[in-house]
């Protein structure tokens, strides 16, 4: 039986990344696609599958962390007896999560979803999706063969990322496992969507297409890459991968081969929002002490944690992603080349976002001409 044939298990619906994740699935399959998702998201998750085109998606009830990732013993003798594939998205990606929930879900719950493909009687491919920053804080150039090289960590999320892929790595002797690590994901590149602002990407929009008045100056120096790549890139790779025989074992960087740098990047999003930005540029440290400030500590808590990726000289190698997408047409694209179409989705969902929290969040420090012609 070929893997178009059998059915799909993809944990993290109707995330970010599995939600397109199972509609490019169901285009793909004649298997049914089992989609695990919180009891919290049902409602959302049940609308969402009722709409996909393709083959029928299931959703069901459960948690990575619980045993038997909180299926029913049906469900999982369903499961074990039917599933050819897993997509294992399901993770907390706050930067600033705390330890001991990070490795409940990231790493306790990896460990879940191996043992219940341990039952799967069919499988043929399981796909976790780390990232790249199980490098940690190193910089240089980091291969897509490399995980421990004892790097140091700047928070629990990368930390735990690190270990749920040591805990896959493991596994990998009894099962045909795929490990793909993106680099900062951002919105579709032919329609800017992207439904959660953090990290990196979070950063500039704050910096420079947020309504402040005063733009701030770039934080650091800028000469440190940026690699982002678009959702839709991530989806495409993935699923090519998780069918090549060749993947198997091995870990893979979805990256940009050839990132633009943060002060270009910068620059690029301030001319489009017609911004003219500081010459001026200022210690990281310095950045995050500012953005400690009272009046803007609320509403930049996500951004501070970010400011370490914005100055780390690392860059991501990509020869075997780059090998075995090789006459597909699966690349991905520059950045200045969807960047237009990624303002202009964030800024009207930024527009939108701040009329909705008005009412609760502080008011501007910076907008003191907005206040002066009320």
């Amino acid at each position: 039986m070929s893997p178009s044939e059998g059915a799909t298990l993809v944990t993290g619906y109707p995330g970010f990344i599995g939600k397109r994740l199972v509609e490019q699935l169901a285009q793909q399959t004649r298997g049914r696609v089992y989609a695990l998702v919180q009891p919290r998201f049902l409602d959302e998750a049940r609308s969402l599958a009722a709409r996909v085109q393709g083959a029928a998606v299931e959703v069901l009830a459960g948690d990575v962390t619980d045993l038997h990732l909180g299926l029913s013993g049906d469900e999982v003798e369903r499961v074990a007896g039917n599933v050819t594939r897993i997509f294992h998205l399901a993770a907390l990606n706050q930067l600033t999560v705390s330890r001991e929930v990070a490795f409940r879900t990231n790493v306790d719950g990896t460990r879940n979803v191996l043992e219940l493909a341990r039952e799967c009687r069919r499988l043929e491919r399981l796909v976790h999706f780390s990232t790249c920053h199980v490098a940690g804080a190193r910089e240089g150039v980091i291969a897509e063969d490399e995980l421990d090289r004892g790097q140091e960590f700047r928070n629990a999320w990368e930390e735990s990322k690190f270990h749920a892929e040591k805990a896959v790595v493991r596994a990998m002797d009894g099962l045909p496992i795929t490990v793909v690590r993106p680099s900062t994901v951002v919105g579709d590149s032919r329609t800017g969507e992207i439904d959660r602002f953090e990290g990196p990407y979070a950063l500039g929009i704050l910096l420079v297409a947020s309504p402040l008045v005063v733009p701030l100056p770039l934080p650091g120096n800028g000469v440190a890459p940026l690699n982002v790549v678009p959702v839709d890139f991530v989806v495409r790779a993935t699923l090519h991968l998780a069918a090549d025989p060749r993947a198997k074992g091995q870990a893979f960087h979805l990256v940009d081969p050839n990132p633009m740098s943060v002060a270009r990047v910068y620059e690029l999003i301030a001319e489009r929002a017609n911004r003219r930005l500081p010459k001026l540029t200022f210690p990281a440290r310095a950045a995050e002490a500012v953005l400690r400030l009272p009046l803007l500590e609320r509403v930049t808590r996500p951004q501070r944690a970010a400011l370490g990726y914005i100055n780390q000289l690392a860059w991501f190698t990509s020869s075997s992603t780059l090998e075995l997408l090789e006459g597909t047409g699966i690349r991905c694209p520059r950045l200045s080349t969807y960047l237009d179409t990624l303002i202009a989705y964030v800024r009207e969902d930024y527009a939108r976002r701040q009329a909705a929290e008005a009412e609760t969040l502080v008011e501007d420090p910076l907008d003191e001409g907005a206040k002066a012609n009320a």
